[in-house]
């Protein structure tokens, strides 16, 4: 129960680190993230603007889902959740799916739920880096200009608190920036051309929004296995308090039956003892 106990402590610390380093590098990216979208939503202002990334479909026949799954288990409710909800999202649509499952775990929990996974991408590290993003971005935006699918939508745990995550569903693609009348009040120049940096900004923004995504999703999990971990080492160390109780109760128990046989014993002999002097 010991070994048990350090076991579950260990991967605490280790939830911990990996927790504070995935908020800050979160808070970084937030940043960047709301000078691209300010930038983005400026070009979006003019006449006449078009991307094909930015059309919407005049119908939509097959929609696909990024699901950020978890990387290994322990981690409480977060991937049973998140298998829970994509569940409702593909018994509630009409429409062809193509469900692409992000990490290291759950594609066997995943269809047993009857969520049908269409590809597998189990590259992604429980630290999140751009290149995986990159990679998944660039994949779905192919699919969506080869007409493969007509939307995109990202499906992770949103990280709320170290206590708290809450299963999200966000779309992708087509790609619709926030805040566009917030970006009116300032003026840019803009090298080469409008179109061009439209074009850069517009595969930069949908980039990051997968990393940001991946990073919500890896910071939620490790968070929800750090509160597991918690509770379990919590539960050992009360288990083990219980059970050095229960040893101390037999032991006493056993020491005064073997002191109330030797008191037994020595007063049978001595009685013995008595008979046979008279």
């Amino acid at each position: 129960m010991q070994s048990t106990q350090q076991i579950t402590r260990a991967m605490k610390m280790i939830s911990a680190a990996k927790l504070r380093r995935s908020q800050r590098n979160g808070e970084s990216m937030r940043l960047f993230s709301d000078r691209i979208r300010e930038i983005l939503s400026s070009l979006l202002t003019g006449e006449n603007v078009s991307h094909p990334l930015l059309t919407p479909r005049t119908e939509v026949k097959k929609v696909g889902y990024l699901l950020f799954m978890g990387n290994r288990g322990m981690c409480g409710s977060y991937n049973s959740a998140l298998i829970d909800y994509m569940h409702d999202l593909v018994e509630k649509t009409d429409k062809g799916l193509h469900v692409i499952a992000v990490g290291q775990w759950g594609y066997d929990a995943l269809s047993e739920a009857g969520v049908p996974i269409a590809e597998e991408y189990s590259d992604a590290g429980d630290i999140p880096v751009m290149e995986d993003a990159v990679t998944l971005a660039g994949h779905m935006k192919k699919m969506f200009l080869a007409g493969e699918v007509d939307e995109v939508y990202l499906v992770f745990q949103r990280y709320v608190s170290a206590l708290q995550q809450a299963p999200d569903c966000v779309r992708l693609l087509p790609a619709k920036p926030p805040g566009h009348h917030e970006a009116r009040e300032r003026e840019y120049i803009f090298e080469p051309d409008r179109d061009s940096v439209l074009d850069n900004a517009v595969q930069l923004y949908i980039n990051c929004e997968v990393f940001a995504a991946l990073q919500e999703a890896r910071a939620a999990e490790q968070a929800a296995r750090l509160a597991a971990m918690t509770a379990a080492t919590d539960a050992t160390e009360e288990l083990i308090g219980q059970l050095k109780l229960d040893l101390n109760q037999a032991r006493q128990a056993a020491i005064t039956t073997e002191i109330s046989e030797i008191v037994g014993g020595a007063a049978a002999l001595r009685r013995k003892n008595d008979q046979s002097a008279q």
